[in-house]
Order: C-alpha cells, then sequence, then structure tokens
C-alpha cells in the first residue's frame, strides 16, 4: 500500500539521496572488483607460468592485449548495463513495480509455508 501511495503521490515521498552510480563510477568500481579477486590473479597466473618459454614475446603481446581489451570490454558492459538498470529501478515506475514484485513474493511463499505446515 505504501508503494502505491509513494507512486500516486510522489512530492510526499521524494529521493533518499542517492543517485544511480555514473558509468564512469560504476566502471571503475568494477575494475578495482576485478583486480582484487584472487580467482582473476590465480587465472591470469597459471596462464602466464604455464605459457613461459612457449610464447614469443609478440604472441605474449598480444595475448596480453586480448586479455585487456576482453575484460575492459565486459567491465563496461557491466557497468553501462548496471547504471541503465539502476536508472530504470529508480524511476517512480520501477521503484512500484519493485515494491509490488517482492510484495507479491512475500505473499506467495507466506502462502507455500502455511499449506506445507
Amino acid at each position: 500500500m505504501t508503494a502505491v501511495r509513494r507512486y500516486k503521490h510522489p512530492a510526499g515521498a521524494g529521493r533518499d539521496g542517492t543517485a544511480a552510480a555514473a558509468p564512469a563510477r560504476a566502471y571503475l568500481g568494477f575494475l578495482g572488483l576485478t583486480l582484487l579477486n584472487p580467482m582473476t590473479i590465480v587465472y591470469f597466473e597459471a596462464l602466464v607460468l604455464g605459457w613461459r618459454g612457449r610464447l614469443d614475446p609478440l604472441g605474449a603481446a598480444v595475448f596480453v592485449t586480448g586479455a585487456f581489451v576482453a575484460s575492459a570490454s565486459w567491465q563496461l558492459l557491466l557497468a553501462g548495463g548496471g547504471s541503465l538498470v539502476g536508472r530504470v529501478l529508480t524511476d517512480r515506475r520501477g521503484r512500484l513495480a519493485t515494491a509490488l514484485t517482492a510484495s507479491a513474493v512475500i505473499v506467495v511463499l507466506t502462502v507455500r509455508l502455511v499449506v506445507a505446515a
């Protein structure tokens, strides 16, 4: 009921002061998380140690460039997609849809719990 009331009367609802992250900020956040991810470090370390002596300098440069481009494109996709989804979900309709969906899931789970007991 509160979500519907806030949707119908947005003047009293207001925003909580948080804005969706800018794409550049989101990208830097994902990049930082990737750099801190131990599995990423272990993966590239295993590749480098496994290929030691098998690649010439040109092949190694191509590999590093390819890995960088692949990682950067994935990070840009995540940051841009996350920023877009954030803007959609923080809109008035997005908040209403999120609140109604969450309420429906809670009702369904409650009914299922009561019926199963």
